[in-house]
């Protein structure tokens, strides 16, 4: 059972040493802010998700207590106007609309008891659209961040303009920026994925799912930004030089086996 679930505390520990990380290799930079926001935020979502595991016991009270005060009133009126009065009534019209006002008062306390049951899960799904609202949000201030990393920078013909934002030229240093915004946007999904572990319901699932995707999405946007500047000359390690009028030794040779 402990693979099968997810751990909130795990995902806040992956996002607080996530934070760290960004801090070591860019102390400067905006992304930290972000990445102790998403620290912040996890924390205050993986608690109320886990708050919405438990009954809400005061509206589970409201309900028996609307259905006893319902099967009391119903007693009431079948004991003042029983069926077998109506039965023996001389008009045989007013004997069917008898019939007729008693399934339909079944039929509306039914329904009525339905109605009150499924309060507790719009309640719920009410909760968490609110609290994944603020998790889209953050999705779209981590894209904001990795629009201008861009890898055409990494080329000796660009030219940026007085008006250009500050750039990253080293290959390493640009590329580990980008993987920082796609584990932000990874944990993002996880944390969205614990409501859908606290509330079985299929609205919510869907919500969830619509953040995931979103996520997976952008992700795989700054994922072919990698791959860019992996492909970049600059992003190739240079080869060792030989002596001086001597070219580089051959690697040696594996021993045959």
């Amino acid at each position: 059972m402990r693979y099968r679930t997810l751990d909130p505390k795990l995902i806040i520990e992956t996002a607080e040493r996530l934070e760290e990380r960004v801090a070591e290799r860019f102390p400067q930079a905006g992304l930290r802010g972000v990445a102790a926001e998403l620290v912040s935020l996890s924390r205050d979502l993986a608690k109320a998700a886990q708050a919405l595991e438990a009954p809400i016991w005061w509206l589970r009270g409201l309900i028996i207590a609307a259905v006893l005060a319902g099967a009391l009133i119903f007693l009431f009126v079948g004991t003042i106007l029983p069926l077998i009065h109506i039965s023996q009534a001389d008009d045989a019209v007013q004997s069917v609309q008898g019939i007729e006002a008693t399934i339909n008062m079944i039929i509306l306390a039914v329904l009525g008891l339905l109605a009150l049951i499924r309060t507790e899960e719009r309640i719920k799904r009410k909760r968490v659209f609110r609290q994944l609202h603020g998790l889209r949000s953050l999705i779209h201030v981590i894209d904001m961040h990795q629009l201008t990393k861009d890898p055409a920078a990494l080329s000796a013909n660009f030219k940026p303009t007085a008006h250009s934002p500050a750039r990253i030229t080293n290959a390493a240093d640009l590329a580990r920026y980008l993987d920082y915004c796609s584990e932000m946007l990874s944990i993002t999904g996880k944390i969205a994925a614990l409501f859908a572990q606290s509330v079985n319901d299929d609205v919510v699932i869907d919500g969830v799912n619509d953040i995931e995707n979103l996520a997976s999405n952008l992700s795989r946007k700054i994922w072919q930004k990698i791959t860019l500047i992996e492909r970049h000359p600059a992003a190739r390690p240079v080869p060792a030089p030989g002596r001086a009028g001597q070219a580089s030794p051959p690697p040696p040779r594996a021993p045959k086996r």
